[in-house]
């Protein structure tokens, strides 16, 4: 028993970790398309887009872990929640069409290049934001009889999962701007230095809004970050945030390219932090934990060997195609 659930625990952390490092790789080209209608000139976009034209579809590869390794780790939250937010879901699948269809066909037309573009910037709001709804709709419950879907076609739909949506979306778009300060130079990183300011301050005021709206939500959520002794374990999360945020503002104001960015992914991962303080143990929160929902021990260790050889792998090619593609990306260069 001891061991199904030490097997049961390890899968969940393998799924959060695929999960966040989707959301990290992925939130920031999709941050570079939330903010592609602040810079109309071509020459910025193209050099905007060479940055990502190396990696970006990649990192959709950890997408991809997250899900199939849901479907077969813990196939009964899969066949709850997948039917809770379908609609969320096929958003963001479209979303994500529209935008990998118009990253390629932007660079070969030249009479349609604004409707691609404009392709390219909508699917990276629409994707962006059906993740937020999505989460948003995950965390504040989701109605289960018999272990199934028992709720309605819009309980996705929620004051709550708008505001999530809208955090992830500016969420996106400070990983975005930073990524340009570390990608670019000249005129376009300075811009990126000006709205990193202003999105970083919205990204404190949308963590305040979930962070606040989260506990009333529902009494568990409460009593996991306010009760004794758990408010000893959750309360460096909210100072940690701070920390990181002064750390983020100060050296946005000295204007050091490389650590405005690794600061706003650590400010994701703090937030992620909460996310799992807030859920754990359930995969459906309130509703079904990650031991019932699991898959059998034989079905999981199965699993184990192929994630054990595909994570590194993964991880192995990703790094060295960010080290062979790193430094600043300039006009004269790039995808054609």
């Amino acid at each position: 028993m001891t061991a199904s659930i030490d097997l049961t625990t390890l899968w969940a952390f393998i799924i959060a970790f695929a999960v966040f490092v989707y959301v990290v790789m992925d939130g920031f080209d999709l941050g570079l398309g939330i903010l592609f209608p602040l810079f109309p000139a071509k020459e910025d976009r193209d050099v905007i887009t060479n940055t990502v034209a190396p990696v970006w579809d990649g990192n959709e590869t950890w997408l991809v872990l997250g899900g199939g390794g849901l479907m077969a780790a813990f196939p009964l939250a899969y066949a709850i929640l997948l039917p809770a937010i379908y609609t969320p879901l096929i958003a963001m699948l479209v979303g994500l069409i529209f935008r990998g269809v118009a990253f390629e066909f932007r660079w070969r037309t030249r009479n349609n290049r604004a409707l691609w573009d404009l392709a390219f910037s909508g699917g990276s709001w629409i994707a962006a934001l059906a993740q937020g709804i999505a989460l948003g709709a995950i965390l504040q419950g989701v109605h289960v009889e018999h272990r199934q879907y028992a709720g309605g076609w819009w309980d996705w739909l929620s004051p709550f999962s708008i505001l999530t949506g809208v955090a992830l979306v500016i969420g996106y778009a400070l990983l975005g701007a930073t990524w340009l300060i570390l990608k670019t130079e000249g005129e376009l990183r300075d811009q990126a230095y000006r709205l990193s300011w202003y999105l970083l301050f919205a990204m404190l005021i949308a963590i305040g809004a979930v962070s606040l709206a989260t506990p009333l939500l529902t009494i568990q959520y409460a009593q996991r970050w306010f009760s004794w002794p758990a408010i000893v374990l959750t309360a460096p999360v909210p100072l940690a945030v701070i920390a990181v945020a002064v750390l983020l503002m100060k050296n946005l104001a000295e204007r050091r390219d490389s650590w405005p960015f690794v600061l706003s992914l650590l400010l994701f991962l703090l937030s992620y932090a909460g996310l799992g303080i807030s859920m754990y143990p359930y995969v459906v929160p309130q509703s079904v934990t990650i031991w019932q929902a699991a898959a059998p021990e034989r079905s999981q260790l199965f699993m184990l060997v192929g994630v054990a050889v595909l994570i590194p792998l993964i991880l192995a090619y990703t790094g060295w195609a960010y080290w062979v593609f790193r430094g600043k990306v300039r006009a004269d260069s790039g995808y054609h």
